[in-house]
């Protein structure tokens, strides 16, 4: 068996870089958010540390590694923003920072595009249609 067979048997969870790479995403990840005015009023009165670990073991579930996540489903979860006006643009800044986030840490460009097709596959989901 080749290594890229290999490799495309392993998760893309595995193939990122495991914990430590979703780890170093998530913080990059909200320091990008947080730092862009199209999107961080709607994390103002949020426990970061909080957001920051659901967001962790969310990206870990959806990737498919070892998964403790127990958060609200993304309906629920985002209806109260979808009532302070979360919409489509919102939802492109936040994918743009995740593949930025992801192509600065040196995630593959064919990873990042598998990532945030899962993200995209969210949408409906989070803006609550």
């Amino acid at each position: 068996m080749s290594t890229n067979v290999a490799e495309k048997k392993s998760s893309l969870y595995e193939q990122i870089g495991g914990e430590p790479a979703m780890a170093a995403a998530v913080e990059l990840f909200y320091r990008k958010v947080l730092s862009d005015e199209r999107i961080s009023h709607f994390f103002e009165d949020v426990d970061m540390e909080r957001q920051a670990a659901k967001q962790k073991a969310f990206l870990t579930m959806v990737c498919g590694g070892p998964s403790a996540y127990s958060g609200k489903d993304m309906r629920k979860g985002h209806a109260h923003l979808v009532r302070q006006g979360l919409n489509d643009t919102h939802f492109d800044a936040v994918v743009e920072h995740l593949s930025a986030t992801l192509t600065e840490l040196g995630v593959a460009k064919p990873l990042v595009e598998q990532v945030l097709a899962i993200a995209g596959g969210a949408r409906a989901d989070v803006l609550n249609r």
